[in-house]
């Protein structure tokens, strides 16, 4: 065995200038790799919500309402008919700027869907007419609003955090 010194030396600044070139490499990937990343345009996937519509309606027991069209912009977000003794129709939209409104219908009493769908704190306000049809208003502490329209064989409920007056317009599309 040799004696001999390898052929770099070895000190504290050589460590430190190799650590310093390899965080410039890293920092370099780490950028290319976030100016080069393809991310989805819109995560939110939207589902078909008129075919399960024709289906729920020729078997539930009540008359089923889905919007004839939606607002420019609105996505439905989920589906779902609950074919069982108590039937349920849900159908979940996002608006244009992407707030939630839900449309639910099920044989159930308006203070339950309420309770259920928009809160336990839930107030009720003021009724209003919608495309010739009364409708109760509640509203929730944390600015969630319904409306809902009871009838004896299914309670209707269309909730969100969105202003009443977007409730009222997306009621006037259903059908």
């Amino acid at each position: 065995m040799s004696e001999q010194p390898g052929r770099y030396q070895r000190s504290f600044r050589g460590m430190v200038g190799a650590m310093v070139v390899l965080l410039g490499v890293v920092a370099l990937f780490v950028t290319f790799r976030d100016l080069n990343r393809n991310d989805p345009a819109d995560p939110v996937k939207s589902v078909d919500y008129r075919s399960p519509a024709r289906f729920a309606r020729e078997e539930a027991r009540f008359p089923l309402l889905a919007p004839r069209r939606l607002p420019e912009g609105w996505i439905a977000t989920s589906v779902r008919f609950e074919n069982v003794r108590d039937q349920a129709w849900h159908v979940g939209f996002l608006t244009d700027d992407r707030r939630y409104v839900g449309l639910e219908q099920a044989d159930e009493s308006a203070g339950t869907m309420v309770e259920e769908f928009v809160g336990e704190d839930a107030q009720q306000g003021e009724d209003v007419t919608v495309a010739g049809v009364a409708w109760e208003t509640w509203t929730a502490p944390d600015d969630d609003r319904a409306l809902v329209r009871e009838q004896p064989a299914v309670t209707t409920l269309v909730v969100g955090p969105v202003p009443q007056a977007t409730l009222e317009d997306f009621i006037a599309t259903l059908e």
